[in-house]
């Protein structure tokens, strides 16, 4: 499913900064897997070439056999589009849209005719359990409620691929735990490919495969018996 082949990235500035180096590894469609290391390591890099959202210096990414380097901005902005959901650790949502238009709004932009999108934007907050919060603003929410509809956004289209930067990094360890099992039961229900970028050990031991960075290189990448 996400395939890297010696994959590198430099950063221009007053001097280069290696961010990562030669990385080559394997996720297989419908693994969740934690990706760790310090700041710096490369962690947060890592999860934007896989995404789509920043290419490599050299090496190849390849989603689904497609190598993403080659494709034009148009091509990528499809793949992101069809079969990546992001997460961010700061929500991301539109201060003036519902909790209903922050969902849809992915879907609008797809095209989607206006019922068809309130369904599906609908049907994801029940999935989410933010029913009774459809016409909520963001500043409305508590800081996991708003997580809870970045995530539901993030599955607007039922993506095969759910990117995860520090999604519990924001919110209080009780609401952080709530979060974390509500990734875990959509990933058992939907069998999404899920990538988890975290500083948290507790989130990285519950994923299947745990990865570690350090100076951008793979130091560690442990399998967890289910």
């Amino acid at each position: 499913m996400i395939d890297l082949d010696q994959v590198s990235k430099q950063f221009e500035g007053k001097r280069q900064v290696t961010a990562l180096d030669a990385v080559s590894l394997s996720i297989p469609r419908g693994q969740m897997v934690s990706v760790i290391g310090p700041s710096g390591s490369g962690k947060s890099t890592l999860l934007n070439l896989v995404g789509g959202l920043d290419r490599p210096s050299s090496g190849t990414v390849r989603i689904d056999g497609a190598a993403l380097g080659g494709m034009s901005d148009d091509e990528l902005t499809k793949v992101r589009r069809d079969k990546i959901g992001f997460i961010f650790q700061f929500f991301n949502l539109l201060p003036t849209l519902s909790c209903l238009e922050n969902v849809g709004l992915p879907l609008h932009l797809r095209g989607w005719p206006r019922g068809k999108v309130e369904e599906r934007a609908r049907e994801l907050l029940d999935l989410v359990q933010l029913g009774p919060r459809l016409q909520h603003l963001p500043d409305e929410l508590s800081g996991g409620e708003r997580q809870r509809v970045a995530i539901a956004r993030a599955l607007s289209v039922y993506p095969p691929i759910l990117l995860a930067d520090e999604p519990t990094g924001n919110l209080d360890t009780h609401t952080g735990d709530d979060i974390l099992a509500l990734i875990r039961d959509l990933h058992a229900r939907l069998g999404s490919t899920v990538v988890i970028v975290t500083h948290d050990m507790n989130v990285a031991k519950s994923c299947a495969r745990t990865i570690a960075l350090r100076d951008g290189r793979v130091v560690e990448d442990v399998q967890r018996t289910p």
